[in-house]
C-alpha cells in the first residue's frame, strides 16, 4: 500500500472517530433535555413574554406571516410552504439565504473548473431547488408527526367536551398538553378565538397552517356542527377511530413498499460510493480525463438521468391514501 493511500485512510477513519464522537454527545445532551422539547414553543413563549396578544403576533411574525395572519409575500405558494415547513426565522432570512446559497453554488462552480455555462443552473439549483427540496422535506416531515398526534388531540377534545367544557376550552387543553407542531398550532387557534375570530375561520386558518389532509376531517365537522348543532363529543370520537385506522394503513403500506424505498436510496449512493473509493485508491483514476468538456457534458446529463430515475422510483413506491 503506497503513502497516499494509507494517508487518505487515516482521515478517513480519523473523521469516523469524530462522527462517532460527536454523535456520542449529542445523544447524552438530548436524553439530559428530553423533557424541555414536550413543552411546545408556545408555551415557552409564554413564560417568557406573559402577554398573549404579543406571543400570538411573534408566532405569526416567526412563520411568515403579518400581525393579522396574512401572507406577507404575494407568492402564495412559496409562502405557504415557509408556513407549513414550521421554521419559525422569518421569511425574509429565509430569502436571504437562498441568495446566498446561490451565490455560493455559483462560485462553487468556477473554482471546481466548470465553464461559466454551468454555473447559472449550479445557481439556479442551489439557491432554489436545494432550499425548496429542504423545505418540503421539513413540511412533510411536520405533516407526518402532527398525524401521529391528531387522533390523541382529537382524544383530548373529546374528554374536554364530556366534562362539559365549550369546545375553545377544549382546543386550549390540547394547546396545554401536548408538544409541537399540534400544541403550539392549537395554541394559536384558541388564541385567535380569544381575540375575536370566529370558529369556522380559525378553523380554516389552522388547516391552511398544517396542510395535512386527515386534519381537513376535523375542521369539516367541527364547522357543520357549529352551524347546524349536534353531538360534536361523539362525532369526534368516532372521527378518532377512523383516523387511527388511516394512520395505520399508512404505516401498513409504508412498510410494505420498503424494500423499493430502499433500493432507490441504493441505487442513488452507489455511483458517489464508487466515486469516493476510487478517489480514496486510485487519485489518479480520473486525472487524465477530469477536465475535458465531454466529461462534464457527461456528468451532467448522468445527473439528470439519475433525478429523472429517483423521481420514477419515488412516484412508484409514494401512495396516498
Amino acid at each position: 500500500m503506497s503513502p497516499e493511500i494509507a494517508q487518505n485512510m487515516i482521515f478517513v477513519l480519523f473523521g469516523a472517530a469524530v462522527f462517532l464522537g460527536v454523535e456520542a454527545a449529542y445523544l447524552a445532551i438530548a436524553k439530559r433535555t428530553s423533557y424541555v422539547r414536550k413543552v411546545n414553543s408556545r408555551l415557552k413563549l409564554m413564560g417568557k413574554a406573559g402577554d398573549q396578544h404579543e406571543v400570538l403576533v411573534q408566532l405569526r411574525r416567526d412563520r411568515g406571516l403579518t400581525s393579522e395572519g396574512a401572507y406577507k409575500l404575494p407568492l402564495i405558494w412559496f409562502n405557504r410552504l415557509v408556513l407549513q415547513s414550521g421554521l419559525r426565522v422569518g421569511i425574509w432570512r429565509i430569502a436571504f439565504f437562498m441568495v446566498l446559497s446561490g451565490i455560493a453554488g455559483a462560485i462553487a462552480t468556477l473554482v471546481a473548473g466548470f465553464d461559466w455555462l454551468f454555473s447559472i443552473p449550479a445557481a439556479l439549483g442551489a439557491g432554489i431547488g436545494l432550499p425548496i427540496l429542504v423545505l418540503r422535506t421539513l413540511r412533510q416531515r411536520r405533516r407526518n408527526k402532527f398525524e401521529e398526534q391528531l387522533p390523541e388531540a382529537v382524544d383530548t377534545m373529546v374528554r374536554s367536551l364530556k366534562a362539559g367544557h365549550p369546545l375553545p376550552v377544549a382546543i386550549s387543553m390540547v394547546a396545554r398538553e401536548m408538544e409541537d407542531p399540534i400544541g403550539t398550532e392549537f395554541g394559536i387557534t384558541g388564541d385567535e378565538l380569544t381575540y375575536g375570530l370566529d370558529l369556522d375561520g380559525a378553523m380554516q386558518q389552522m388547516s391552511a397552517r398544517v396542510g395535512q389532509d386527515d386534519f381537513a376531517l376535523v375542521v369539516v365537522a367541527i364547522c357543520i356542527q357549529a352551524k347546524t348543532g349536534g353531538n360534536l363529543s361523539e362525532l369526534l370520537s368516532n372521527l378518532s377511530k377512523v383516523l387511527r385506522d388511516r394512520f395505520k394503513m399508512r404505516r401498513r403500506v409504508k412498510a410494505v413498499s420498503a424494500e423499493g424505498r430502499m433500493s432507490a436510496i441504493g441505487l442513488s449512493c452507489l455511483p458517489f460510493i464508487v466515486f469516493g473509493v476510487l478517489l480514496i485508491f486510485a487519485p489518479d483514476f480520473y486525472g487524465g480525463i477530469w477536465n475535458e468538456p465531454k466529461v462534464h457534458y457527461g456528468l451532467g446529463g448522468a445527473g439528470i438521468a439519475m433525478l429523472i430515475g429517483n423521481i420514477i422510483m419515488f412516484r412508484m413506491v409514494n401512495f396516498k391514501l
